[in-house]
């Protein structure tokens, strides 16, 4: 298992509400792989959901997908959430909430959005397929070697070195696995709900899937999207991905994605690819 010391007890520290918006001072926990000076995509896309989790709506609905799109580059001063209803209903519902960054100006800039559809909730377990779950790590489920970019250093700091990877065993039929878990708590003093801390590490997708050098490309996603078929739950959540790459600089990485009971759906991400 790849385990370093989490930098702080929470990837957030929240400062407070004001006309509708919470707005939080990010850790260093949060940092990306790529520059220090702005957030990895997991802790806003968890503190995203938390807000859209906050959303009233009719009873009996549940999130079946959830879009994170990236508009600019989140930095890691004072940043607000707030989240709204666009289409209420009793069978069908979309919530949405955004992420601002306030500027050196004063002003706060739209950094991220999350959407998401609710779905009316029913019994179809005559029509659900069987769920094989592959091993986890508290069965024996690890073993196997991580991706490259873990040795880079990526893993001694920010957002890498606050979550637990273990990697599965080939003989487990699925060696492209891993299993993710974030060792801190979205925002300090809250316990954070599976939904988010299931987003925090789904990003992670867009590394995992890769088999390119960090030290030649740069790999970035601009987005991404959930499709649920149930709702993940427990601490340990498996991401199986692959990068695809076209011939115009650009791609997308698929991942199939599992909690400790099984599968339940899968992420998609577009990735901008750079020569360094």
């Amino acid at each position: 298992m790849s385990s370093t010391e989490p930098t702080g007890a929470a990837y957030y520290v929240p400062l407070g509400a004001t006309d509708g918006y919470e707005h939080f001072a990010p850790a260093t926990a949060t940092e990306s792989v790529w520059t220090d000076t702005i957030q990895h995509g997991g802790p806003p896309s968890a503190l995203l959901m938390r807000a859209l989790e906050s959303v009233d709506h009719a009873p009996g609905l549940s999130m079946s997908r959830v879009t994170i799109d990236i508009l600019g580059a989140i930095g890691l001063s004072e940043n607000r959430t707030r989240a709204i209803t666009i289409r209420p209903g009793r069978q069908i519902s979309q919530i949405q909430a955004e992420l601002d960054v306030l500027g050196p100006d004063g002003r706060y800039r739209t950094a991220a959005r999350a959407t998401a559809w609710l779905l009316a909730t029913s019994d179809t377990a005559e029509l659900a397929g069987e769920s094989i779950s592959p091993p986890t790590p508290a069965d024996g489920g690890g073993g196997g070697e991580l991706p490259d970019w873990t040795s880079t250093g990526w893993a001694g700091s920010g957002f890498i070195a606050s979550v637990d990877f273990e990697r599965s065993d080939p003989a487990a039929g699925r060696p492209g696995l891993t299993w993710l878990r974030p060792r801190i708590d979205i925002v300090e003093g809250e316990t954070a709900s599976p939904l988010s801390r299931f987003c925090c590490v789904v990003d992670i997708a867009n590394g995992l899937g890769s088999t390119l050098s960090p030290r030649e490309w740069t790999w970035m996603n601009t987005d991404t999207t959930i499709h649920l078929h149930r709702v993940p739950t427990g601490d340990w959540f498996g991401v199986d991905a692959e990068l695809t790459v076209g011939a115009s600089g650009f791609g997308y990485t698929a991942a199939d994605l599992f909690d400790e009971s099984g599968p339940v759906g899968r992420s998609s991400q577009t990735v901008l690819l750079n020569r360094l």
